[in-house]
């Protein structure tokens, strides 16, 4: 069903179609023996691995809304350092009633210094850290593979 819901607003969503609706996500990251480690999610509806990532929060600006979101989902303490924008990736966010809603969310990189042992959504989800190639293999939209896949080459630089 989504698969049609896509093809349909590709044909008719340049003439009836809206602007894709805003979310943020973060890309909680650490070092472990020399070698980057991305935290990767389960989602609470179909369990299937993505970043911590949400709408935007009243009163925040996006990184502090990817943050938050990190806490509540994933109970990340961040590092002091401040979260930086990455990069965004695109996806179609199936809504209650099963209507596909396409989404633009923005990244930010969260450097991580711990992960709480209870935090609001420690019975919903699991978390995992991996490598960014291997979470590149685990999550399911392109765009955000891609993003994983550049990764190392964009914090070397």
């Amino acid at each position: 069903m989504a698969h049609l819901f896509s093809f349909l607003r590709g044909l008719f969503g340049p003439v009836i179609g809206r602007p894709p609706r805003f979310q943020v996500a973060a890309l909680c990251h650490r070092e472990k023996d020399g070698h980057m480690q991305i935290l990767l999610i389960t989602s609470r509806d179909t369990g299937r691995w993505i970043l911590p990532k949400g709408w935007p929060i009243a009163g925040k600006d996006a990184g502090g809304s990817a943050l938050q979101e990190a806490w509540e989902e994933a109970g990340v303490r961040p590092t002091p350092d401040a979260p930086v924008e990455l990069g965004r990736y695109f996806y179609d966010k199936i809504m209650d009633g099963g209507v596909p809603v396409p989404c633009e969310t923005k990244v930010f990189a969260v450097a991580v210094s711990d992960l709480a042992d209870d935090f609001p959504e420690k019975s919903q989800r699991r978390r995992k850290w991996v490598s960014p190639m291997d979470a590149a293999d685990m999550v399911n939209e392109p765009s955000l593979k891609a993003l994983l896949r550049d990764l190392p080459a964009q914090f070397a630089a």
